[in-house]
């Protein structure tokens, strides 16, 4: 294992827990269609691959034809904004490891594939006391996640090279994001997938807890 420089991380299943809230905002859109809501832990095979592959998951075909899923889309958002933070915090552990990775002066970046302006707010309002040198959501004319390109972005802003890397995410999207980018793959067992997915998509660890990354930098 190369010499690890800096530390990429998803955000939502990584390092805040949001699924309450996005399930929350997406069943009260199904309630206005006349929908029963979905259990919670449905979201966690829901997410990850931005909020259109989101919404085609929670929602009927028949919802989305048409300008409909420009529609669900709009009020997912206007629900999401007013309310994505009810529930959201960081996990356990997460502002230890930050603490630890600031203290030894780890660039760290954020990059997923939520909306830009509601992954910047999680990030200013929930992860306030940290510096990242990138905070990377979903944007027009930028693939999301497991395209290259964003984990590519920040590291460049970090200034390392993208194999000097950790990038530690919580679903099989981000493992083949990290290996497509030449970074190294870390899987978070407290997020949305499980070990099977993680591994089968590339991770070359697995740890159950924050604290282990230091460790595993350590080591």
């Amino acid at each position: 294992m190369a010499a690890l420089k800096a530390v990429l991380f998803d955000l939502d299943g990584t390092l805040l827990d949001t699924l309450a809230d996005i399930a929350s905002c997406a069943n009260v859109v199904r309630a206005e269609l006349g929908l029963p809501p979905h259990p919670k832990e449905a979201y966690k095979h829901f997410v990850g691959d931005g909020l259109t592959e989101l919404l085609k998951r929670a929602f009927p075909a028949r919802a989305l034809r048409g300008p409909g899923l420009k529609a669900r889309a709009r009020r997912f958002e206007e629900l999401y904004e007013e309310h994505g933070q009810d529930e959201t915090r960081p996990y356990p552990g997460v502002a230890r490891m930050l603490d630890a990775l600031a203290l030894r002066g780890l660039p760290m970046a954020v990059v997923s594939n939520k909306p830009q302006r509601f992954t910047e707010a999680c990030v200013r309002e929930l992860l306030p006391r940290w510096r990242f040198a990138a905070v990377r959501g979903a944007r027009t004319q930028v693939p999301l996640k497991p395209d290259p390109a964003g984990p590519l972005a920040a590291a460049r802003a970090m200034a390392v090279r993208p194999g000097s890397v950790l990038y530690l995410g919580d679903t099989g999207v981000d493992m083949k994001a990290a290996q497509a980018a030449g970074m190294f793959p870390v899987g978070a067992l407290w997020g949305f997938r499980d070990a099977e997915e993680l591994r089968r998509y590339g991770a070359r660890v697995l740890i159950r807890r924050p604290q282990e990354l230091l460790d595993l930098l350590e080591g």
